[in-house]
């Protein structure tokens, strides 16, 4: 005998990939056992399982996806779509992390669609709605009308959205309550004896910026803080962009002593455009500003940082778009996490 696969002995040569007939010749099971056991049907013990799926890692065994879709018509495809533009610290990487960590103890796998700002962003969703490249859709930088979201609903298509929306049929989603955040910044500001406040904020067109706002105006009502607008700028401009305006807002007679910062990578920019204007974080200004990693305090130990978990973003966007996928009722599928204390 060779070590080439002989018809019907489940065995494989080097280079062939592992089969479900390759796991039932290893553990002596048929092979609808092993491919119930694969999927915890409960009608197979769990001894059994535990067995089958063990051997199946060890060998490293993979559905064929093609067979897969081909008897049930899925495809074990979840799709982020994700804007490749985006500069957001640590996003996307612990974005992906928390829906892999999910999603590994599942059939599914996850793939990323990427767009430019430059493409209209119906066009990544469009594309895998109508090739059916995979099973359910997560997206980010929502907006209150998105017309991605009308498209996915009208089509009945399974999704999760990063980010709330203001469309009147429930959906699943997940997101950061950046009410709060802004909300308790400026009170956090107004304790320090900080007046007179700037809102770094998201783009106009993004649903967390209405979020945001709306909270840093509630917490001005609060403190009887006031504003000092800063415009023409956002998070999602350049950190050299966001630096000569914060050099320009600094260099003014009434400029702010207290800012409110909705990313991480714009503090930083935020913090040379005061020092570039002669001025020190801590003793002149402060800024409380939300980070997705730890590298603010290393940065400025005077910053006042706002954890927002990507990870665990991750994690409840895969959940929620599987339940979708099940068909379960939105409403269980929404989740939000509220900001810790500034540190």
């Amino acid at each position: 005998m060779t070590d080439r696969k002989i018809a019907g002995d489940g065995l494989q040569g080097a280079g062939d990939r592992p089969t479900l007939k390759t796991i039932a010749f290893m553990t002596g099971l048929g092979v609808t056992t092993v491919s119930r056991a694969l999927k915890d049907a409960p009608e197979i013990g769990p001894e059994t399982r535990r067995r089958v799926q063990l051997v199946a890692r060890q060998i490293g065994y993979r559905p064929n996806r093609a067979g897969v879709r081909l008897r049930t018509g899925k495809t074990s495809v979840i799709s982020l779509v994700l804007n490749v533009e985006d500069r957001v610290m640590s996003f996307v990487s612990d974005i992906v992390y928390g829906i892999s960590e999910h999603l590994a103890d599942t059939s599914y796998h996850l793939i990323v669609t990427p767009y430019s700002r430059s493409n209209d962003p119906l066009d990544p969703v469009r594309y895998v709605v109508e090739t059916g490249s995979a099973d359910g859709i997560i997206i980010s930088r929502t907006e209150p009308d998105d017309p991605r979201v009308h498209y996915m609903l009208e089509r009945g298509f399974p999704f999760a959205t990063h980010g709330r929306t203001e469309v009147a049929v429930d959906h699943p989603f997940h997101d950061f309550d950046n009410f709060a955040f802004a909300r308790d910044a400026v009170r956090r500001l107004a304790a320090l004896g900080r007046g007179r406040l700037a809102l770094l904020a998201p783009p106009r067109a993004l649903t967390y910026f209405r979020h945001m706002s709306d909270g840093f105006a509630e917490g001005l009502i609060e403190t009887g803080a006031r504003e000092v607008p800063l415009r023409g700028v956002t998070i999602d401009h350049s950190i050299e962009q966001v630096r000569a305006h914060a050099r320009a807002l600094m260099e003014r007679p009434s400029r702010p002593d207290g800012f409110v910062c909705g990313g991480g990578a714009s503090a930083f920019a935020l913090v040379a455009g005061l020092e570039d204007a002669g001025l020190k974080l801590g003793r002149d200004v402060d800024i409380v500003s939300k980070q997705s990693s730890q590298l603010l305090h290393l940065f400025r130990s005077e910053l006042l940082a706002v954890d927002e978990d990507f990870r665990l973003a991750g994690r409840e966007l895969a959940r929620a778009v599987l339940g979708a996928i099940a068909g379960e009722d939105p409403r269980t599928l929404q989740t939000l996490s509220a900001p810790g204390e500034a540190k």
